[in-house]
This record gives C-alpha cells, sequence and structure tokens, in this order.
C-alpha cells in the first residue's frame, strides 16, 4: 500500500491530501481565520449556568458560547479549579503536580451549580468545532495529546487503546507506561504505541509534559477568555495520528512548510525525514497529483462508482442518507442476489472512503440493495467494518436490518466538508456561449499580448479540460492555426480546478 500526503499552500489557507495508492481519501483545510481547533486549551469564564440542563455556557472569546455540561467536567474539575486559583497567582510554580494536594472527586449524578458558578474563572479543552448554529462543546477534563500517548492531568489513570487487540502488548504497555508515570497525571497509550521501547514513550511523555508546563507559566496575569494551549497545526496533528512504515511521500509545495515538517519529523520518527519532499514543478500541485479531478467527482450528490453503479448521498438536519444503485449492472451477473452482493460490496468501500472524504458525522443510513440471505448480509457487514477500520474517528456500525439499511454513527467533531461540483451558468439567459465565442476572447487577448514586448516569452494557456481539447485535438486544430499565423508556439495547459468558460494566460506553466 502507497500513501501519500500532498501539501499545498498559499496565501490564507493550507489544503492537506491523503492519497492511498493514488485515490483521495482524506481532504482537510487549515485556515488562517480557524480560532477554534479540537483541542484547544482556553482559560475562559463561565456564563450563565442551567440547572435544567445541567450544564453552563462559557465564554471562549467565539461568537457563541461553548457548551459545558455536568458529565463533561470531569470527576477531578474540583482538583483542577483549585489548581487554577494557585497558578494564577503567579505565586505557585509547581506545575508538576508532584506536591499539589487533590480534592475530593465529584458526583456522577450531582449538580452542575454546586460546582461552576457564573463568571468563574475554569480551563476548558475544545472537543467539537462550533458546527451550524452551534458553539463549541467543551470539557474541563483535560488531556494532552503526544504521537505514542495521551497526557491527562488530575488522574491516576493508565489504560490503553482497544485497537491493540493483542493481550500480551497491552500488558507490556501498561507496565511501561507506570514505570514512566509522573504523580499526578494519568496516560492513555494510543494505537501507535504498540512495539514501541520505554525510552520512545518516555521521550513522547517528556515533550506533552513540557506542553502542559508551557501552559501553565501563560496563565498568570491573563485576561479571559484566551486561548493558553494551541493544538498542533493540522499538518502536525496528521502526521503525529497517521504517519507510519506504509507512508512513502509528503510532498509540499511551500519550502517555508516542508521545513517546519521536517522539523516536527525529526522529533517524532526521525527515520521519516527523508520521505519530505519539496515541490516545485509548473503543474499546481493538486493537478499534478489528480487530486482535483477526484475532488470534483467524488463530492457532489451523487457518486458514480465500478461497474457503473453509484450512489446518492443527501443530507438532513438530524442525519446523513445513502442510497445504493446498481445503475447498469443488474444485468450482469447470474443471479439477483448475485447482483445485489457485488454492488453492496462495492458501495461499502466507497462509503467507507466517503464518510473519512467528507467527514460526515452523527447518524448515517445507508440503503443498501436488499438480499435475501443471512450470508450475504454478513459478507457485507463484515466488508463495511474492514473498510472502516483505518478511519481515526470514533464510528459504530450495525448489522443491516431485514430491510437491508446499515444504521452507522460517526463521531463529529468539526464541520462537514462541503465543496461544490456544480457551476453557476455563465449567461443569465439560460444559454452558454459556443466555443467558437470563446475562442474570439482568447485569441483577441492573445494578439494583445503578442504586441507587447512578452512576445519572446513562452506563453502559456490554461483552460478547463473540454476547452483544451477543442483547441488542440484536432488536424487543423486552434492551437496549429495560432503557430501558423502568428508564429508562436501556445502551450495549452488543461486546469480540472477550472470552470468550464475560465482561461488564463500565463508566463510560466
Amino acid at each position: 500500500m502507497k500513501l501519500e500526503l500532498i501539501i499545498r499552500s498559499n496565501s490564507s489557507d493550507i489544503d492537506f491530501a491523503l492519497l492511498r495508492d493514488g485515490r483521495l481519501i482524506e481532504l482537510n483545510n487549515e485556515s488562517n481565520d480557524n480560532k477554534i481547533s479540537v483541542g484547544d486549551i482556553f482559560l475562559a469564564k463561565a456564563g450563565k449556568v442551567l440547572k435544567g440542563l445541567n450544564a453552563s455556557f462559557v465564554n471562549v472569546g467565539y461568537e457563541k458560547d461553548g457548551f459545558l455540561h455536568y458529565h463533561d467536567l470531569g470527576a477531578q474539575v474540583n482538583s483542577l479549579n483549585s489548581f487554577l486559583k494557585k497558578v494564577s497567582t503567579g505565586n505557585y510554580k509547581d506545575f508538576t503536580l508532584s506536591k499539589f494536594q487533590f480534592e475530593k472527586d465529584i458526583d456522577k449524578g450531582g449538580s452542575i451549580d454546586k460546582v461552576l458558578k457564573p463568571k468563574q474563572n475554569i480551563l476548558v479543552q475544545i472537543v467539537k468545532e462550533p458546527i451550524s448554529t452551534k458553539g463549541p462543546r467543551i470539557s474541563s477534563e483535560l488531556s494532552i495529546a503526544g504521537r505514542y500517548l495521551v497526557l491527562v492531568p488530575f488522574s491516576n489513570r493508565v489504560s490503553v487503546s482497544q485497537k491493540i487487540e493483542d493481550p500480551k502488548e497491552k500488558d507490556r504497555l501498561k507496565k511501561l507506561a507506570k514505570s514512566i508515570k509522573p504523580k499526578g497525571f494519568g496516560l492513555i497509550l494510543r494505537t501507535v504505541a504498540q512495539g514501541k521501547k520505554v525510552a520512545e514513550l518516555d521521550k513522547d511523555l517528556q515533550n506533552s509534559l513540557q506542553r502542559w508546563v508551557d501552559m501553565c507559566e501563560r496563565i498568570p496575569n491573563t485576561n479571559t477568555p484566551t486561548k493558553v494551549l494551541s493544538e498542533l497545526n493540522r499538518a502536525s496533528s496528521i502526521l503525529r495520528d497517521v504517519l507510519n512504515d506504509s507512508f512513502t511521500d509528503i510532498v509540499v509545495d511551500d519550502e517555508q512548510l516542508a521545513t517546519e515538517i521536517r522539523d516536527y519529523i525529526e522529533e517524532i520518527d526521525p527515520a521519516k525525514v527523508s520521505i519530505v519532499k519539496d515541490y516545485d514543478g509548473n503543474t499546481p500541485i493538486f493537478e499534478k497529483y489528480g487530486i482535483e479531478r477526484q475532488i470534483k467527482s467524488a463530492f457532489g450528490e451523487t457518486v458514480s462508482m465500478s461497474k457503473g453503479a453509484y450512489l446518492v448521498i443527501e443530507h438532513t438536519e438530524a442525519l446523513h442518507v445513502v442510497d445504493v444503485n446498481s445503475g447498469n449492472r443488474s444485468n450482469k451477473a447470474n443471479t439477483q442476489q448475485d447482483t445485489a452482493l457485488e454492488v453492496n460490496l462495492i458501495a461499502a468501500t466507497e462509503i467507507a472512503r466517503q464518510l473519512r472524504l467528507r467527514d460526515m458525522g452523527g447518524i448515517i443510513v445507508v440503503d443498501f440493495i436488499d438480499m435475501n440471505t443471512n450470508e450475504n448480509r454478513q459478507k457485507l457487514y463484515e466488508h463495511l467494518k474492514n473498510e472502516m477500520a483505518t478511519d481515526r474517528t470514533k464510528h459504530k456500525i450495525l448489522p443491516p436490518s431485514k430491510f437491508g439499511l446499515v444504521q452507522i454513527t460517526r463521531q463529529r467533531v468539526r464541520p462537514e466538508t462541503n465543496i461544490k461540483t456544480r457551476e453557476p451558468n455563465p449567461n443569465k439567459n439560460g444559454e452558454v456561449e459556443a466555443p467558437i465565442v470563446l475562442v474570439s476572447k482568447i485569441d483577441f487577448e492573445l494578439r494583445k499580448i503578442l504586441s507587447t514586448k512578452k512576445r519572446n516569452e513562452k506563453i502559456f494557456l490554461h483552460v478547463h479540460p473540454f476547452v483544451a481539447a477543442y483547441l488542440r485535438k484536432r488536424l487543423c486544430s486552434q492551437q496549429r492555426v495560432w503557430f501558423k499565423e502568428h508564429k508562436k508556439w501556445i502551450k495549452i495547459v488543461p486546469r480540472d480546478a477550472y470552470m468550464y468558460l475560465q482561461y488564463k494566460f500565463s508566463f510560466k506553466q
């Protein structure tokens, strides 16, 4: 399996595309305008405490207050609040918690007004970004994620990822974690910790402890609300979570960003530094790796699959609905049940990809083609579970019902990725200009360019692939006409990201 991370950078944001064997499986974006990310820790101020909801709204500096439920306070919230009061004075310097006097845990069935008062300062962490009209979901049960382990302040618990199934490996990791665990902190061993030595785990632990100390040093004399600890940028967080031996390339089109990524990989996995590559090609990086074309074909209401089958994906306020259609595959197999199973297996693979690609969360209901036998339903269920096994987001899949419906819940922590694949009609009257009219416009602009000093430079014409084909795919094509008339070869560059009537002249590809 070939796993590549392609990173495109511009002045306002950064796009990350994760490819498996050249196929797009994950698309992320990091914007400079994004003030709140999952994992950020804020020194915030409690607002109205609602007894009926057993929750409070908390000001974290966003236009909508964060929502903090009693069950998200964490059992050790009294210890956290006591620690915060001491640190806020500026006189308390024992950030390691080695001598800190812990408070009594709160009751599981208690009331939030007994713990939190209006206008009280509190440390909270973002667990779900603002979605639609809702503010962020927050928790005061803090955690700092590292490469191999998660550091949990005010806890003594040591646990291992459930994805590590070998009981001997679990016991080994628990013993190692207990041997390095600092007093006052809990540890959660992540899946990537499997097979790692104690030195690697301890190095990761020390990095997380240093981040905790740096956060505590920012708290004194800090106004609320203020972000006191930022989650790693999206590039680093993706690498922290998914970097493994199957990664073959990390390609970046920005020299400074590539240097930052090399520095981070040097910390977490020095042997992998060499896979980071600078991209300086003339073709835009997403065009070079076929990502633009995959984006346009993967998003939208209808998604085509192999062998003529297709999906219809619809979104409602409450859930997502996916309908599986066999298309022109209905006459290819021996029996109706063979057709249903074949199409459903293809659809399950694509659905697992779509959930990850669009970052769809909440409740997803999939209407597979009806299958009469329990054996085929079980095959589909196992196949879907295997396809979603690499999805890092928490999810649960229920077996197919008698109606062929499969229910999936997938954790939603940030807004769904939604890319429009429909383009506006370029003509208000509902008609599109004939290609020859567009060619006339291009020809007019080309003559203006050739009349300037830039005539001696190479000229590139960037257009939609359909227009590119029209301009050059004939014996007496327009490209040859221009060469014959102007004695100048115009290089035509197909651009998947362009709309039909969009074009641009440049002097480099």
